[in-house]
């Protein structure tokens, strides 16, 4: 049963189409992947299914009475509210029902009135049936699965970061246990061991869901069929993730043969058109001219913008790049024990530990960007860093990435910061767009394409793999390894520090082991 029919779908902003009649079904039971490289409206596509956006044409019709939930991170929260208190109003309906019977059952205890006391009854039940009294160990099983304890209960969401926000926003979610679950990135700012639990979670969950990511291995684990939204059209695959990758190798491979066959058949009709149009075998020819006028078009098959990375290297002769010793950091109190390590020439080093532990706050620390609380971090006299923070916050996300690039290095001709940012993978319509308008995945390019303007020995990354596709990612992961300096990487995907990090800080249990 189709519990979403989306038919003749196109959808374009300004001058870019993103897809072009598109039709596919989201059935009872199924949990959908959404595929594609960057900036080709995998977010815009969720935003017209819950009415967000509206399409240029087409149908977007859900079953009637189906209860969708989004992962909005963008949500209005008020002021003040808690982080408990927010998940509560994942059963505001609930707590206003039960407020409602406990009213009744005080009016009847002064009027003795047997149908306020039946009213009542019949709200009772309907709170046992959702397990209203069940509720609060559900929120805990929530809190736990997701790692929110180390956020903290009467944390205010106002204070949180963006990676917090996005985890309660998501237990909220899904505690509303809705029929279709419709997640964006939703492994973002998740680390391993919360990853793994929301992977169990959604294999347990009996109704249907849509979820975009680039994590591959996530979508593997969770997905029984897959969509590919590339060059204007969306198709659907059934199976696994990577059933569905070796489907559309087969797909695209079909019509790469169809279209090599279709354009000899022009070319031998072109010439027989060419020579014959105006001699004795003339009838033939405008006979193959509108045939051939006639003929339905088999499109070229595309290849994706490949993105390359190269940053710029600054020789440095110092054997300690790094030294951290007994570095506390923390804001209000210490995050963490204090920290010692070293980095020495060439090394390469990730950070792992759950989000939340205090990672950025780490790496902030060590960059002077915010005050320790005791110890010490000196980089070599001679280090140039070139640091790339995770959030996506611009002065002005009206500004084009042109402009913004143009403002930070005024002598550099635009012709250069087109060609870094066409390595980069965003074409030259991007580039003039406001950078508000561009997609996680996009406006993070501008933000590594800005890294590669000037020469740098010790490169420091804060989760530089989010929102970005899985080629955009491996050819990040090639430029680091490339990089002949220092570098530290922070990553929820471990993959990524495969064959890359030379070792490995647990931020967790500040020790360092080898990789």
């Amino acid at each position: 049963m189709s519990l979403l029919e989306v038919e003749d779908l196109s959808m374009a902003f300004a001058d870019k189409r993103l897809y072009d009649d598109a039709s596919f079904q989201l059935n009872k039971g199924e949990h959908m992947g959404i595929v594609g490289q960057n900036g080709v409206g995998k977010s815009t596509l969720i935003k017209v299914l819950t009415g967000d956006e509206l399409p240029l044409s087409g149908s977007v019709k859900w079953q009637r009475g189906v209860h969708v939930g989004y992962l909005d991170q963008y949500a209005d929260i008020p002021e003040g509210m808690t982080l408990i208190e927010f998940l509560h109003t994942a059963f505001q309906d609930l707590y206003d029902k039960n407020d409602r019977m406990t009213q009744l059952y005080t009016d009847y205890a002064e009027t003795a009135d047997d149908k306020l006391l039946e009213r009542a009854g019949r709200i009772q039940e309907e709170l046992e049936a959702n397990n209203f009294y069940d509720i609060e160990t559900e929120i805990e099983r929530i809190i736990t699965g997701l790692g929110l304890d180390d956020i903290g209960r009467d944390h205010e969401v106002a204070q949180m970061s963006g990676g917090q926000r996005s985890k309660i926003i998501l237990a909220k979610l899904l505690l509303q246990n809705p029929d279709v679950i419709l997640l964006d990135e939703p492994t973002n700012y998740l680390d391993v061991a919360h990853i793994a639990w929301l992977v169990d979670y959604l294999n347990n969950f009996e109704g249907a869901a849509m979820v975009i990511s680039h994590d591959y291995d996530f979508l593997e684990k969770v997905t029984n069929c897959i969509i590919n939204v590339a060059f204007g059209k969306i198709t659907k695959y059934r199976g696994s993730f990577k059933s569905a990758m070796r489907q559309r190798t087969e797909r695209e491979e079909a019509q790469r043969k169809e279209y090599e066959k279709q354009q000899v058949k022009i070319e031998k009709t072109e010439k027989f058109i060419a020579k014959f149009k105006a001699g004795t075998r003339s009838k033939q020819a405008k006979s193959r001219e509108k045939q051939l006028s006639h003929m339905d078009l088999v499109d070229p098959p595309s290849s994706n913008i490949q993105a390359t990375f190269n940053f710029p290297y600054e020789d440095t002769g110092s054997q300690n790049a790094l030294v951290v010793d007994h570095l506390s950091v923390g804001y209000n109190r210490p995050l963490l024990k204090p920290v010692t390590f070293s980095v020495n020439t060439d090394e390469k080093v990730g950070f792992e530990g759950f989000n939340g532990v205090g990672k950025s706050t780490l790496i902030k620390t060590i960059l002077g960007l915010i005050k320790s609380k005791g110890g010490t971090a000196e980089f070599s006299p001679s280090a140039k860093v070139s640091y790339f923070s995770q959030d996506l916050e611009w002065e002005n996300d009206q500004e084009t990435p042109l402009k913004i690039i143009q403002a930070k290095y005024e002598k550099l001709p635009q012709k250069a910061i087109r060609t870094k940012l066409a390595r980069c993978g965003l074409d030259a319509a991007n580039a003039m767009k406001p950078i508000g308008q561009l997609s996680g995945g996009e406006q993070t390019k501008v933000k590594l394409a800005m890294m590669e303007f000037e020469p740098s020995n010790f490169l420091i990354l804060d989760e530089p793999t989010n929102h970005l596709d899985e080629e955009t990612k491996e050819a990040l992961k090639d430029a680091i390894n490339k990089f002949p300096g220092n570098a530290i990487v922070v990553s929820h995907e471990v993959s990524f520090y495969d064959g890359l990090a030379d070792k490995v800080l647990n931020v967790e249990k500040l020790s360092l082991k080898n990789q």
